[in-house]
C-alpha cells in the first residue's frame, strides 16, 4: 500500500485522469434533463470540465481561469447546472493550492460569487425564497463549498511550504554538519601536529645535545659519556610516552586504556632539570598564588616553555643561560622566557636553523591563540632573546 500510495504522488496526473472520466460519465449521464442546444452545451461543458481537471496540476493558472470562464459562460446561456458543476469546486481547490497569487484570489472571488449569481439567474430558485434575509441565506449556503474548497487549497499551500522549508532545511544542516565535521577535523589534525612537533623538537633535540657531547668526552671521560647515553634513553623514553599518550586519541577501539596525563604548570621542574641536564642552565622564578588552571592553559604554558627553552639550546650559542618565570595575577598568567644569548630572528626561529623546516613560533602563536592570550616575541634589550606569552583567566574559566 505504501508504495503504491508513493507511485500515486509520483503521477498525480493519473489520478486526476480517473476522477475526471468519473466525473464526465456522471455528467453526460444526467444531460437529458434540457433539450436544443442546451443539451449539446451541456455534453460540451462536462467534456470540457472533464479535461481540464486532467491538467489542473500541470497548468493550475490556465485552467483556473478557463474553469471562471465556463462557469459564467454556463449563467449567460442558462444552461442548469448538472454533475460537473462539482469540477467548479475542485478549479477551487486547485486555484488557491497550486496558482498563482493573481489565480488563488481570482479562485476566492469567483467562489463568493457563486452563489449570489446563481440563485439571481435561475429564478426558479429564487422565487422559492421571500426576502432579503432568505436570499441572502441561500447565496451564503450556495458559495459555502465554494469557499471550503478554496480554504482547503490554502491549507495544502501552506503545508507544502512548510514541508518544503523542512527539506531545505535539513539539506542545511546535513551541509552544515559536513562542513563542522571537515573543520573539527583540520582543527584535530592542527591541535596533533602542534603536538608532535613538541614532542619530537624538544626531545629529539635534548637527545643530539647528549650524543653530540658523549660521542666528544667518550674517549677520554667514559663516566661523563655514560651519563649522556643514561640521559639519552630516559628522555627517549619519556618522548615514546607523550607519543602514546597523544596518537591514543586516534584509537577508536582501545577506549579503555589509561593514558598518562597532559603536562602542565606542576611539570616545569622535571622539564628544567631535563634541560639543565642537557647542559643549558636555566632559572625558574614564580611570582603570585598558584591556582588551578583548565587543562587547554596547563598545557599552553608547558608547551610555551619546552618550545622556547628547545629554540634557546638551537639558537643561544655558547655559553647561553636561559630564565624562565611564571607569574600568577588575579586576572592573568603572565609566562616569560628570557635568554643571554646571541638571539635569532623570527623568522630563523619558525625555519629552524640547521635542523630543517619548523613551526615553533606558528604553534605558539595558535595555542596561545585558542586561549584568546596574547604572545611577544623579539629581541631582548641588552642581548639575547624574549618570549612573553599573557594568558588571561577570567575569560576562560
Amino acid at each position: 500500500m505504501h508504495r503504491l500510495n508513493a507511485w500515486f504522488r509520483r503521477h498525480p496526473m493519473v489520478v486526476d485522469s480517473a476522477w475526471a472520466l468519473l466525473l464526465a460519465s456522471f455528467a453526460l449521464l444526467s444531460t437529458g434533463n434540457q433539450s436544443g442546444w442546451r443539451e449539446q452545451a451541456s455534453y460540451v461543458l462536462a467534456g470540457l470540465v472533464g479535461g481540464m481537471m486532467v491538467w489542473r496540476r500541470q497548468h493550475p493558472n490556465a485552467t483556473t481561469v478557463a474553469a471562471v470562464v465556463l462557469g459564467l459562460g454556463q449563467l449567460a446561456g442558462h444552461v442548469n447546472p448538472g454533475v460537473e458543476s462539482i469540477g467548479y469546486l475542485v478549479f477551487a481547490y486547485t486555484g488557491a493550492a497550486y496558482g498563482a497569487v493573481w489565480t488563488s484570489r481570482l479562485a476566492l472571488v469567483a467562489g463568493l460569487a457563486a452563489g449570489p449569481l446563481t440563485l439571481a439567474r435561475f429564478h426558479e430558485v429564487g422565487a422559492a425564497t421571500q426576502g432579503a434575509p432568505q436570499v441572502i441565506f441561500f447565496s451564503v449556503l450556495m458559495s459555502t463549498p465554494f469557499v471550503l474548497c478554496w480554504a482547503w487549497g490554502r491549507l495544502t499551500r501552506v503545508r507544502r511550504a512548510y514541508l518544503t522549508e523542512l527539506e531545505d532545511r535539513a539539506a542545511r544542516l546535513e551541509r552544515e554538519r559536513g562542513a563542522q565535521a571537515k573543520i573539527a577535523v583540520a582543527a584535530e589534525r592542527a591541535r596533533i601536529a602542534r603536538e608532535l612537533h613538541d614532542v619530537v623538537a624538544h626531545n629529539v633535540s635534548v637527545m643530539i645535545v647528549q650524543a653530540d657531547g658523549a660521542a666528544y668526552v667518550l674517549d677520554n671521560s667514559p663516566q661523563q659519556a655514560k651519563e649522556a647515553l643514561g640521559t639519552i634513553a630516559s628522555t627517549g623514553r619519556q618522548a615514546l610516552v607523550e607519543m602514546r599518550r597523544l596518537l591514543g586519541v586516534l584509537r577508536t577501539t582501545d577506549t579503555a586504556e589509561e593514558y598518562v596525563p597532559q603536562p602542565g604548570v606542576a611539570e616545569l621542574p622535571e622539564l628544567l632539570d631535563q634541560v639543565r641536564t642537557a647542559g643549558l642552565p636555566v632559572d625558574f622564578d614564580s611570582a603570585g598564588d598558584p591556582q588551578e588552571l583548565p587543562r587547554g592553559v596547563e598545557l599552553t604554558v608547558y608547551r610555551i616553555v619546552q618550545e622556547a627553552l628547545t629554540n634557546v639550546r638551537k639558537h643561544g650559542g655558547p655559553d647561553v643561560r636561559a630564565r624562565v618565570a611564571v607569574d600568577f595575577r588575579d586576572r592573568e598568567l603572565e609566562v616569560l622566557i628570557e635568554d643571554d644569548g646571541r638571539g635569532s630572528t623570527d623568522d630563523q626561529l619558525v625555519v629552524g636553523g640547521s635542523d630543517g623546516p619548523g613551526h615553533g613560533l606558528i604553534g605558539m602563536r595558535e595555542r596561545v591563540g585558542m586561549v584568546s592570550g596574547s604572545l611577544d616575541i623579539g629581541p631582548r634589550p641588552g642581548g639575547g632573546f624574549r618570549i612573553r606569552a599573557v594568558l588571561p583567566l577570567k575569560t576562560i574559566k
